[in-house]
């Protein structure tokens, strides 16, 4: 062999050798805790005032930390509407500090349940504070609830750092398009309009697509042939139960479907995919799917796809993670005072909708202050084919299909309302189109598609592009 022959292949052997951190065996651990808050509280996912009444099914924060040579990485999903800014960092911060994960490798994702409590933003602040006015003090926050989710946040993450044990993963997408559907409709008598009604004679056509990939990374035990938990991602609303007590939507019905089948210790973590736009209303039905069939259909995707998973040979775990400093949208001084005087109505339905909703979008921005809001996007690489992706808000669906499409990785998970909750994050195609999500939004137009543009970059960074 000569001299070149020897170094070229030299080269390509180098080329070929896992890196220090992937020839490491990757470890993981789960862990679940209850972040129930006591009842009466108040609910979140709607313009009015509701109170708990009770327990339909308590709420949970699942945490999965991942370890492989000295890079950790931890995820968790919380049964809320959205985690809080203030409550994401503490709770990372602190997590951090306890664990020596780096908060840039902390995740903390909502899963939107609109069935959890209403213990941050604008309606928060404001019923809290006309309560105050009426009776002297909060009848309704008997105990400080965000600074407890923070500590059970904390606890879920350390449970699962203990919890770390040698596992085979696998990965790869499942379909299911009986459940979700686009809300945002083109209207023959006017602009496109959101949930126009069963068989609404002015439909002409969806305004948007739906996302039937169902993400899913399954852990199992060294040779097991059963997982013994799943990270699951699929891209629809959790608004299906309505009420006035608490649940976690859905994905509980999936959880339980799928323990009928993997076993009672089988764990789904569900992750919500960018449904900004999507939820389970279909126009063409006369009723509407309740949260047990909509949890088993979805069950019955996800164990399909569970049994034809591509197994990760070769982990190679690591995280990227940067910020895009968005400009929010502006409004006067007085425009926002008006907002403020006009918060009383933000419940009343003689007032026109969309107006209630941009009231209460002002307010919000109010809360928030500044210019810009960052908008934080992580990427964890499990392996050269397997990846997830994390954003803030609620991100319209085409921004998820359009990561996985760029993405350098065969199966990649994008997961929404991770970190913060700063409303609806639309195209520019729906910015002019308006209706419901974009006059709720605070971002300006062309804010996801930047946001889009750097978890691309982050993947290709990833996977070596």
């Amino acid at each position: 062999m000569s001299q070149r022959q020897l170094l070229l292949f030299a080269t390509l052997l180098v080329a070929l050798l896992p890196t220090a951190a992937s020839a490491e065996p990757l470890t993981a651990g789960i862990a679940v805790v209850d972040v129930t808050p006591p009842v009466p509280y108040r609910m979140s996912g709607y313009f009015r005032e509701r109170l708990s009444t009770g327990i339909l099914d308590p709420l949970y924060a699942k945490a999965i930390v991942f370890q492989q040579g000295d890079t950790v990485a931890a995820l968790v999903f919380v049964d809320m509407v959205g985690i809080s800014h203030d409550v994401s960092s503490r709770a990372r911060e602190r997590a951090a500090q306890q664990t020596g994960i780096p908060v840039a490798h902390i995740a903390i994702a909502a899963t939107h349940s609109h069935t959890g409590p209403l213990y941050f933003g604008a309606l928060r602040a404001h019923f809290h504070k006309k309560t105050v006015e009426e009776q002297g003090r909060d009848i309704y926050e008997t105990v400080d609830y965000p600074t407890q989710l923070v500590e059970k946040l904390v606890a879920a993450i350390k449970q699962a750092q203990a919890a770390l044990q040698p596992v085979d993963l696998a990965a790869g997408y499942a379909q299911e398009k009986r459940i979700s559907f686009n809300r945002r409709f083109h209207m023959k008598n006017g602009p496109v309009r959101f949930n126009p009604g069963y068989k609404n004679p002015n439909i002409i056509r969806a305004a948007g697509p739906i996302d039937p990939e169902v993400g899913l990374i399954s852990l199992a035990k060294p040779g097991d042939k059963k997982p013994f938990a799943a990270v699951v991602s699929f891209a629809l609303h959790l608004d299906t139960i309505g009420g006035t007590k608490y649940s976690g939507d859905y994905p509980k019905h999936l959880q339980d479907k799928l323990q009928a089948e993997y076993g009672e210790d089988f764990l789904s973590l569900f992750g919500t995919g960018t449904c900004g736009d999507i939820n389970h209303v279909d126009v063409t039905a006369p009723k509407r799917r309740k949260a047990p069939e909509i949890g088993g259909l979805l069950a019955e995707s996800v164990s399909q796809g569970l049994k034809s998973l591509t197994p990760i040979k070769a982990p190679a775990l690591a995280v990227r993670q940067t910020l895009y400093h968005a400009p929010l949208q502006k409004y006067t001084a007085e425009q926002t005072q008006a907002s403020a005087q006009a918060m009383d109505g933000v419940a009343d339905r003689k007032v026109p909708f969309l107006k209630r909703v941009e009231t209460y979008k002002i307010a919000a921005l109010a809360l928030r202050g500044g210019d810009t809001i960052p908008l934080e996007i992580q990427a964890f690489r499990l392996s050269k084919d397997v990846a997830i992706v994390t954003l803030p808000g609620e991100v319209f669906v085409e921004f998820g299909m359009a990561i996985k499409h760029a993405s350098p990785f065969k199966t990649t998970l994008v997961i929404e309302l991770t970190n913060d909750a700063p409303g609806y994050i639309p195209t520019q195609k729906a910015f002019a189109e308006g209706s419901y999500e974009t006059v709720n939004s605070r971002v300006q137009t062309g804010s996801g598609e930047k946001m889009v543009d750097a978890a691309i970059g982050l993947l290709r960074e990833l996977g070596g592009e």
